[in-house]
């Protein structure tokens, strides 16, 4: 097999593995240990954006310190996210704040002040993925992304902030933003949230990091090294021929897997 050939069919006992690992960790329980809990404590859509999009931008690295992290975001918005980013409290921050690893208050401030423009000329963050036409574009995150980055940019002086959004987007795997999508718009009313409308999940992308990467070739699916825009859309075509309407159920899948491999 050439070391980049695409994967076109899943084996039986692969496609048996996969689906059977996607219900056992796409459980209520899987919540409580995930960032995924931090959006889910809201109600309001707003609310509900703004702490999906900022706990999916810090969510590398150890899952406790994402979730301790994204716990601390919560506070400093005075756990009211929506209010905090309209009134822009983020203003008053230190810019040299720690907030996770290489994320400090200046990104964060980059991001929200984008956020709010967002908010202002379109109400939510969903009604300007449909305005944009996101869901109509087959690679919808990396549009949405690039239209979302024009705003940011204007809001800060023209300038861009790799730690809030890939500038990249011919390359980049989107994981992070593919990561939020999936918890706004997958709608089994499990863990995911399903507040979204204007995309739908058929046109999701599997969140593709390291970990997810590795198994995927461990099982056969994958045979591209690199971790990038490619490899995303090449993993997520296969998975569609499993589920073309909900490809990215089996994120739990290979997430669970990859934990038990890790944990050996």
């Amino acid at each position: 097999m050439g070391k980049s050939e695409i994967i076109t069919e899943v084996p039986a006992d692969v496609r048996e593995l996969l689906d059977a690992e996607a219900k056992r960790i796409n459980n209520v329980s899987f919540i409580e240990q995930d960032p995924v809990q931090f959006p889910r404590r809201f109600d309001r859509l707003q609310d509900i954006e703004t702490v999906a999009f900022l706990s999916a931008i810090i969510a590398w690295g150890n899952r406790k310190m994402i979730c301790r992290d994204a716990e601390r975001m919560l506070n400093l918005m005075e756990n009211e996210p929506y209010r905090y980013v309209m009134d822009e409290g983020y203003e008053d921050l230190n810019p040299d704040m720690n907030l996770h690893r290489t994320f400090f208050g200046r990104h964060f401030q980059y991001f929200l002040r984008g956020l709010r423009r967002i908010f202002k000329e379109y109400g939510s963050l969903d009604a300007f993925s449909s305005a944009i036409n996101a869901g109509e574009d087959p690679f919808p995150s990396w549009k949405l992304v690039g239209e979302m980055q024009k705003i940011m940019s204007e809001e800060n002086g023209g300038a861009t902030c790799s730690q809030c959004l890939p500038v990249n987007l011919d390359q980049t795997a989107l994981k992070r933003v593919n990561m939020a999508l999936r918890w706004l718009v997958r709608d089994d009313g499990i863990v995911d949230m399903g507040v979204w409308k204007s995309i739908p999940k058929s046109k999701l992308f599997i969140p593709l990091d390291v970990h997810v990467g590795n198994i995927s070739r461990n099982l056969g699916l994958l045979t591209r090294k690199a971790n990038d825009r490619k490899s995303t859309e090449q993993l997520t075509e296969l998975l569609r021929t499993l589920k073309p309407e909900d490809p990215t159920v089996y994120d739990f899948a290979l997430f669970g897997i990859g934990v038990e491999a890790r944990n050996n």
